[in-house]
């Protein structure tokens, strides 16, 4: 059986998860506004994932904040370059590449059932293939005027279903959605 594949992940009001240098300080800035002890919804999504996929670009950025914050969740950072994993990156950390069809057979061979999908380039790679499931993304409510896209182009239209909006007193507004296999 294939895992379920869900993305959770914010963007500015139009669309871009990073400046184009990848720069997230926007993000940064955003969450000086979340109450203390508020995370969106994100403990509760984490409890629910066997394992996070990443692309190497977020990988990099996710090592430039210091300390890791995963724990001890199994994390498969997708690149064709060997991976340099620092000291306080722990063993639960693996690298991988392939297809994301590919590489779903992989995860389901291990009887993996929930992944997390994060970054750009992975996010855009496993929607085009249309391996996505759920996408629960928070609007930031700052306009960024350019940056990376969070979806990129796309060689179809994509259909989803809303399941969920949730507007925070703060600013922040979240959607889920379940992707529509036509």
């Amino acid at each position: 059986m294939t895992p379920k594949a869900s993305v959770f992940i914010a963007t500015s009001l139009d669309g871009y998860i990073a400046r184009p240098d990848g720069n997230i300080d926007w993000l940064n800035e955003a969450n000086d506004l979340v109450p203390e002890g508020e995370d969106c919804g994100y403990a509760a999504f984490m409890a629910t994932i066997d394992a996070l996929v990443m692309g190497r670009n977020t990988f990099d950025k996710v090592l430039s904040f210091g300390m890791w914050p995963y724990g001890d969740t199994p994390v498969y950072v997708l690149s064709s370059r060997p991976l340099d994993k620092p000291a306080h990156v722990p063993d639960t950390v693996d690298h991988l590449s392939g297809s994301p069809a590919a590489l779903m057979q992989q995860f389901a061979s291990k009887g993996l059932n929930h992944l997390y999908i994060d970054g750009g380039a992975t996010v855009q790679q496993f929607l085009r293939a249309g391996l996505l499931d759920e996408i629960i993304l928070t609007l930031i409510p700052v306009v960024l005027g350019s940056g990376i896209s969070l979806f990129g182009e796309l060689p179809a239209d994509v259909h989803l279903e809303c399941l969920d909006v949730k507007q925070f007193d703060f600013g922040f507004v979240q959607l889920k959605y379940a992707v529509r296999k036509l």
